[in-house]
């Protein structure tokens, strides 16, 4: 059995960052880099908004170089992924890949993946004016005309932050009837620039090599229709990745990991980080600010059990 001090499972902004806190303090952190190394920001083509990099930076640029900082102070990365899990014992026990592995302390940092469409012209586009996260990317589009998808008070939200950068938003909703907020209900038909189409769907996301339009299906019977946009937002909801801890933490009604203070899970010596636990801003910024709590808890923590 392999054994560890600690494990960081994740290799997003959070897990990153945990790995340069955790090394720095000589804990030789294993990092399990799961099915998408770098987390939901390696689909953001370029990131404005993380600080120190005024002229902004790819975002498969920003994790190789939060990779390099924690392999420079020794952190180890496995490219696998967490297949199961058990944290009833110490030390706690896990299997990636064909090894199983033991440490002594665990920070899950293993995030949110967005829900898509799933249409193959989506799935082209993402990163090339299809995204799933208006606060990062709704700059890029200023001035122009975008769609968003959705129908929920997220997807109410992101409308009006967007309605503030583009030209026009037009909200695309499957239902006759929206599901947010009322009060979100209201700013959404009170704003000029923002047009819902409900009783819609996208049935083909339009463009080559960047979005360029949708074809859009009525949910009754009727014809196609073509809109022109120049991004596609997507926003439908996320799926916190916390398959491997179901029955081992505790989590909430939505499946995320739930934690009190947003680092310690309901297992003392298993930290959380990131947009698995968070769910509200999901950002890259707060996403490394919670990595570095959870490693600097996990160091006090090792320390306490040494002691």
């Amino acid at each position: 059995m392999n054994k560890r001090n600690l494990i960081i499972i994740g290799s997003g902004p959070a897990g990153l960052t945990a790995a340069i806190y955790a090394s720095r303090a000589s804990l030789s952190p294993l990092v399990i880099s799961g099915p998408e190394p770098g987390g939901q920001l390696t689909l953001t083509s370029e990131v404005e908004d993380y600080p120190g990099f005024p002229e902004g930076v790819l975002g498969q640029d920003l994790m190789e170089k939060m990779r390099a900082q924690a392999e420079r102070f020794g952190a180890e990365f496995l490219s696998a992924s967490v297949a199961s899990i058990n944290v009833a014992n110490r030390p706690f026990t896990m299997m990636a890949g064909s090894t199983e592995y033991s440490a002594r302390s665990i920070i899950v940092a293993t995030g949110a993946s967005a829900r898509w469409l799933d249409l193959p012209s989506e799935q082209r586009l993402i990163g090339k004016g299809v995204s799933s996260c208006a606060v990062c990317d709704g700059y890029f589009f200023k001035g122009k005309d975008v769609a968003i998808v959705g129908g929920g008070d997220s997807a109410a939200k992101e409308a009006l932050y967007l309605a503030k950068l583009a030209s026009h938003v037009t909200l695309i909703h499957r239902r006759t009837e929206l599901r947010a907020q009322k009060i979100l209900q209201d700013r959404l038909r009170s704003a000029e620039n923002i047009t819902l189409k409900l009783g819609w769907a996208v049935e083909e996301v339009l463009g080559e090599m960047v979005v360029s339009g949708l074809r859009l299906a009525p949910a009754e019977a009727g014809d196609a229709e073509k809109l022109a946009v120049a991004g596609l937002f997507v926003a439908i909801g996320h799926i916190p990745n916390t398959k491997p801890f179901v029955g081992s933490l505790a989590l909430d009604d939505q499946g995320y990991i739930e934690s009190k203070d947003g680092v310690h899970t309901s297992v003392e010596g298993v930290f959380v980080a990131g947009d698995v636990h968070d769910r509200t801003y999901r950002q890259a910024v707060t996403a490394a600010g919670m990595g570095c709590k959870a490693a600097m808890q996990a160091e006090e923590y090792l320390e306490e059990v040494a002691a």
